[in-house]
């Protein structure tokens, strides 16, 4: 794979991911006030970090040839397009006496975050893409 279509790639992911965010985020604000709600956050860059992790790991380490499907794969490298988003509740914290733990002006900003997150994702493909049309004019 070429890094232009990895770039872009990853790119698409990671405004599907801001997207994602941006739901869960507004249903924590929307759920601030229902008793024993727990506020829910978007796991994906742990988990995309261990599969670049993995991909530089084989490169590095040493090959193990399998002569059996039962046997253990080891360095086998961890797809990056394996990797989705995943919505994990957040158990850890109670801010209110009804049990519920979402902080509407901590979610207020989140959202302005994710707003300013996705705003740069698109111009950030939108460069990808105009470097490409450099290129074919040439």
């Amino acid at each position: 794979m070429n890094s232009f279509t990895r770039s872009v790639d990853l790119l698409q992911r990671a405004m599907d991911t801001t997207s994602l965010r941006y739901q869960v985020t507004a249903n924590n604000l929307a759920n601030s006030e229902v008793p024993n709600y727990k506020r829910q956050i978007v796991n994906f860059e742990s988990e995309l970090k261990r599969a670049f992790e993995s991909e530089e790991k084989a490169k590095s380490g040493f090959q193990l040839t399998r002569t059996d499907s039962r046997h253990f794969a080891l360095n086998e490298p961890y797809d990056y397009r394996d990797v989705e988003p995943r919505r994990v509740l957040d158990y850890t914290s109670t801010a209110k006496a009804n049990g519920n733990n979402v902080d509407a002006e901590t979610e207020a900003n989140n959202i302005l975050q994710i707003q300013m997150q996705y705003r740069l994702l698109t111009q950030l493909t939108s460069f990808e893409f105009s470097q490409l049309n450099t290129v074919m004019k040439k």
